[in-house]
């Protein structure tokens, strides 16, 4: 509920626009909705009428100018024949069946094409991006403990690997899965991540997983494409049905021993008290004994009690990561330093550098964390100044008695007084200019549903790229930052985001981030680029086409859709429903979005193959606005 998180200024101004906009969302999504089950009343024609209807003669619409009506109904069918082309070609078209006769490559292709259809996380498995593994040489104890689970059937059937933030579980998951491989028994591997928004959504966990073991294994392969071609909306269904239709039916037709990895489940978005995956996982597990589950996450309250369940918890095996002895823990930290610094000495031709004495005192202050050693690496490593340089610096830094260096692991202490620290080096200037900026762009790098490139944040918060770059460049070693503007830029590790927007952990009001007012301006940001960028036929499509009848549609969108505006046209409500303060300029935007840019949104993201996306804002919205409303009658009857 809304109450005490929005403001009472705007509320009077806007509360008839709140209940006028609510009910278009609603008669919007139910047209949406009608036309995507693709039954009678999903007749284009009558869906394409009843949108029509509904923007030009809801009240909400009262006082707006609609377009000429032949420019409307030509826009209309236009957006008609692309939702279409959407709906076929989409995440909701799954090839039909095929004749028996048909050859082998046709048979493989429309397997393929099915299997393409299913909604999955691009970017999740082992392989993607630069993720690294263990140092030779280091965490020999837990590898070898989770090696021997990995290869002996006769061992409980799970295996979490509990470890607090930074203590380095997901390069143990690389590693695992990097050896795992090596053996064959990868069946599949899931990274979550809440910087994505497909890797930080259970519901893309099993379709993915059932992708790639189709991918992986034909006999499987052979059980799904059925299962898709029959019910092409499984991939929406409940957990229970994902894991028991995508997963474990095809896997009782695969005699084959595989280990399947979900790493830093905690990253993902769950609202159950018990982990909503593993209450499912428990109840099926026993049936496909050929497969083992190694997972991740941090010991959050509501994954320790999911493995604590009834079903699950005589399954599971157990590692603790920072139980392990901390000396050997600071034995690993020091080779890594060592490892790092000597590479970083030889690139700079410094001799005799660092001194064990430097490593001693790194190591220490590390407390056993390797994210404080990765982020402490990162800060040395600039090409402004020289390594030696920056580590006097840092070792001239007051140390925190109180938590560092001891034994008992306490994170948060041991890497906020890092993360803070840092800051205050790089963003010394006092000008409150300085750090509303500082707040806007760094807020949007760590709140942002998917990442994006600084040429694409600047737009988003309206600054040229020359007034963001020095904000990112200033604190690099605590970011993932490309010297190209147009790769994406995230935070090095979720410590940092934990950090910046907890009240209570970064006590520096300047440089705290408010993620509910930072939403705020972001929804803003992204409905104010769809109002001033979208347009009717915004990239100049001939009309009445398909989508797969165009050429070079991906080089279209991208010459005629920027960056920015595509994530906002994506994403946009993802920032709504999380805004905190006073909402009236919001409404205000979203009023102009809804009345005089909804169509030719709706032919964007038909255009970039997520109309489902548009069903899913408007529902979201109608949540929201609903919330508003009754937080908005409970302020008027409380007076």
């Amino acid at each position: 509920m809304l109450r005490n998180r929005i403001g009472t200024q705007g509320y009077e101004e806007c509360q008839e626009d709140i209940l006028a906009l609510s009910g278009m969302a609603e008669d919007i999504r139910d047209a949406l909705l009608d036309y995507q089950v693709g039954d009678d009343k999903g007749d284009p024609v009558v869906m394409s009428l009843t949108l029509r209807n509904i923007l030009t003669d809801n009240p909400a619409a009262g006082d707006m100018r609609p377009e000429p009506q032949a420019d409307r109904e030509s826009q209309i069918h236009a957006l008609r024949t692309r939702l279409t082309s959407s709906r076929l070609s989409g995440s909701w078209f799954v090839p039909s069946d095929f004749p028996p006769e048909t050859s082998s490559p046709v048979r493989r292709t429309v397997s393929l094409l099915a299997l393409n259809s299913c909604r999955r996380a691009h970017g999740a498995g082992y392989q993607h991006g630069n993720r690294r593994g263990c140092l030779r040489g280091t965490r020999e104890t837990v590898l070898e403990e989770i090696e021997l689970w990995t290869r002996d059937f006769n061992k409980p059937p799970v295996f979490w690997l509990n470890g607090l933030a930074g203590t380095g579980k997901s390069t143990v998951a690389q590693t695992i899965a990097e050896r795992v491989f090596a053996d064959g028994l990868l069946g599949a591997s899931f990274f979550c991540s809440r910087d994505f928004e497909d890797r930080s959504n259970l519901h893309f966990i099993f379709p993915t997983v059932a992708f790639q073991l189709a991918h992986r294994y034909p006999a499987f392969r052979s059980h799904l494409v059925p299962l898709l071609q029959s019910n092409p909306d499984v991939i929406h269904e409940s957990l229970y049905n994902q894991m028991g239709k995508l997963i474990v039916e095809p896997l009782r037709s695969v005699d084959v021993a595989m280990v399947i990895i979900i790493d830093a489940l905690d990253e993902c978005t769950d609202n159950e008290p018990q982990s909503a995956i593993l209450s499912v996982m428990g109840r099926f597990v026993e049936e496909i004994p050929n497969v083992k589950f190694f997972i991740t996450g941090r010991p959050e309250p509501r994954i320790k009690s999911g493995f604590r369940l009834e079903l699950l918890r005589p399954l599971t095996d157990i590692f603790v990561l920072h139980d392990i002895e901390p000396s050997l823990i600071d034995a690993d930290i020091r080779l890594f330093l060592k490892y790092e610094l000597s590479n970083l000495a030889r690139r700079h031709k410094l001799d005799g550098w660092p001194s064990d004495k430097h490593l001693d005192l790194l190591c220490y202050r590390a407390a056993g964390l390797f994210v404080y050693a990765i982020a402490t690496i990162k800060f040395l490593d600039t090409k402004f100044i020289l390594p030696a340089k920056q580590l006097e610096t840092i070792l001239s830094f007051p140390e925190n008695t109180s938590h560092e260096g001891k034994t008992q692991f306490q994170p948060n202490k041991t890497l906020d007084s890092l993360y803070s620290w840092i800051l205050r080096e790089t963003i010394s200037v006092d000008n409150s200019v300085v750090f509303s900026n500082f707040q806007f762009i760094v807020g949007a790098v760590v709140l942002l549903v998917n990442p994006l490139p600084p040429s694409a944040i600047a737009e988003l918060v309206g600054l040229e790229i020359n007034g963001v770059m020095p904000y990112l460049t200033s604190i690099q070693s605590l970011l993932t930052l490309d010297e190209d503007p147009n790769l994406p830029v995230r935070a090095f590790h979720k410590s940092f985001p934990d950090f910046i927007t907890d009240p209570t952990r970064c006590l520096d009001k300047r440089l705290y981030i408010s993620a509910g007012d930072l939403h705020l301006k972001l929804s803003i940001s992204c409905l104010r680029l769809m109002n001033d960028g979208l347009e009717q036929n915004l990239l100049s499509l001939p009309e009445y086409t398909l989508n797969s009848e165009i050429k070079n549609l991906p080089a279209k969108i991208q010459d005629r859709v920027s960056v920015a505006l595509q994530y906002a046209c994506r994403s946009w409500h993802n920032h709504l429903t999380l805004v905190q303060g006073d909402i009236a300029d919001v409404i205000s935007h979203l009023r102009s979005f809804l009345e005089g840019k909804f169509l030719a949104w709706l032919e964007v993201v038909s255009v970039m193959e997520a109309a489902r996306v548009a069903v899913v804002a408007l529902e979201q919205l109608i949540i929201w606005l609903q919330e508003v409303c009754f937080d908005l009658l409970c302020r008027v009857y409380s007076h």
